[in-house]
């Protein structure tokens, strides 16, 4: 079972490609819209392309339920592109990620397909959290830096880093008091050039759109234009805003993500190949651990992305299957009568797993959360079977028959229709293995069922056989095997012998 890889769900079979930009997120929505622009030309004229519809500064709206909405933000753009199928998918994905590694060097561009399941973002994701800024993105650098070297990985980034040049305004309160000039003066002096003010409305239809009136793109991006901004003093008079305040750049972080109100940067990368994020996350796992290892107190790094929502879909059916155990072991119980036949029957269950593992390795199905519910459902199956065996042996051993041929009887009796019913339930899931979301579960169940209906016709009646001590037919040392209907059949034996005794002194 450790060679089968992990998977948190299977991707999309669906026609539609997700394209995520990421500018430094210092870039203004006009360098996002500029870079969006160069991509879309060379969707123009492609073959595989239907149609494309782009987002600047935002992600697209959930048009699917399983689709991630994206904050909005400047330095990031979205665009959805509907291909001419899923073959013209997969080439117009690797045709569109050798464009972005080659043509928009510095832009963080990812092609993904639509997620099936949650959505959990990229392959491989480490958390780097701790109370201070600078001493996390310097962690967050060097833990990129330790897993960069694995052959697989690509696209490392990180989902916040880089600074920003801002222009600092500093009101000089005491003069401005002097001046009759307060604050909120200035701020809505500046707001009404940098940002714009609404004057006015205008009817577009049934819509009214708000004019906003700002200065020209060459006066907001001067100091010396906002330097010489005129305010109203408390005197009527009009003084330039250099007077109260000074400016300066500083550079500060445009966007910080906390978790649990502790700053947090998310170290992600993309996966070369069909090579699953849970095997890739296992190689990383002594390299991690030893970077852990060094870190200060107070910082951690944590396993994020499918890996983290993986186990967390696994948790719930983890925390059911001790109740599902009594359950069933309760059931098998009130049918069997006996703790040891009831062991007998849950023995067999395990069987199964050496048919899933020999379907899944050959078919390159990964385990993930739809196999392992395929996975128990083999279980139930694989039990029902061992019941209905092991009943059958007990009604011939009722019946008068010796525990070694009711063992074969047995065996023999129910193999047809045990087989039967086996056949019809693999046959039954060959439709869906070609489906990629109901795949892994249907190749889990086919192998588990075909190999653990044959292992059970195998293993189970040698099992009995072993446990009871039953021996072959003719044998001295065989032992007497409690069963219900013992009493009754001595007592049909000495009937049987006192009426062949009778018969022979009546002759």
């Amino acid at each position: 079972m450790k060679l089968v890889p992990q998977q948190f769900f299977p991707p999309s079979s669906r026609s539609e490609l997700v394209v995520d930009f990421n500018l430094p997120q210092n870039a203004s929505i006009a360098a996002t819209k500029a870079a969006m622009d160069r991509f879309e030309e060379k969707l123009a004229g492609n073959k595989d392309v239907e149609s494309w519809s782009s987002y600047v500064g935002q992600g697209a709206i959930r048009f699917v339920l399983a689709f991630d909405i994206q904050m909005p933000n400047p330095s990031y753009g979205q665009i959805i592109i509907v291909s001419k199928g899923e073959a013209a998918r997969d080439r117009l994905r690797t045709q569109l990620k050798e464009i972005a590694h080659r043509e928009f060097v510095g832009i963080d561009i990812q092609v993904e397909l639509l997620p099936l399941g949650p959505p959990a973002g990229r392959p491989v994701q480490y958390r780097v959290s701790g109370p201070d800024v600078q001493k996390v993105r310097e962690l967050a650098q060097q833990l990129a830096t330790k897993i960069g070297t694995h052959p697989l990985l690509e696209d490392i980034g990180f989902n916040w880093m880089e600074p920003s040049r801002v222009v600092k305004l500093e009101v000089l309160q005491d003069k401005a008091r002097q001046l009759g000039i307060t604050s909120e003066a200035i701020a809505q002096t500046m707001n009404s050039v940098v940002g714009g003010a609404s004057i006015t409305q205008v009817r577009d239809d049934i819509y009214l759109v708000n004019v906003l009136a700002r200065a020209r793109d060459a006066e907001r991006g001067s100091i010396e234009t906002l330097q010489n901004l005129q305010l109203m003093a408390g005197n009527g008079k009009s003084i330039p805003l250099a007077a109260v305040a000074n400016f300066h750049y500083e550079l500060e972080q445009p966007l910080i993500w906390r978790r649990e109100r502790v700053p947090t940067i998310t170290v992600r990368a993309g996966i070369i190949g069909p090579t699953q994020p849970a095997t890739i996350v296992q190689q990383l796992s002594e390299r991690v651990d030893d970077f852990k290892r060094t870190l200060p107190a107070g910082y951690r790094v944590e396993i994020g992305g499918p890996v983290e929502e993986s186990a967390k879909s696994q948790g719930p059916i983890a925390a059911v299957i001790p109740l599902m155990l009594f359950t069933m072991a309760t059931i098998l119980m009130i049918q069997l009568q006996s703790v040891q036949r009831l062991f007998l029957v849950l023995a067999v269950a395990p069987l199964g797993l050496i048919g899933v593992v020999a379907a899944m390795l050959p078919s390159h199905s990964p385990m993930g959360f739809v196999a392992i519910l395929g996975v128990l459902a083999l279980v139930g199956i694989l039990i029902r079977n061992s019941v209905i065996l092991i009943v059958q042996i007990e009604e011939h051993r009722r019946d008068g028959m010796s525990a070694w041929d009711a063992v074969l009887d047995a065996t023999i009796h129910r193999t047809r229709p045990i087989m039967l019913t086996a056949a019809a339930a693999s046959l039954a899931l060959i439709p869906i293995s070609r489906e990629g979301f109901w795949a892994p579960m249907a190749f889990a169940m086919m192998g588990g069922i075909v190999v653990g209906t044959l292992l059970t016709l195998l293993f189970l009646p040698a099992l009995y056989v072993a446990w009871f001590r039953v021996r072959p037919p003719g044998d001295a040392s065989e032992e007497a095997i409690p069963t219900a209907s013992a009493p009754q059949r001595v007592c049909l034996a000495e009937v049987e012998q006192n009426q062949q005794e009778n018969f022979v002194e009546s002759r």
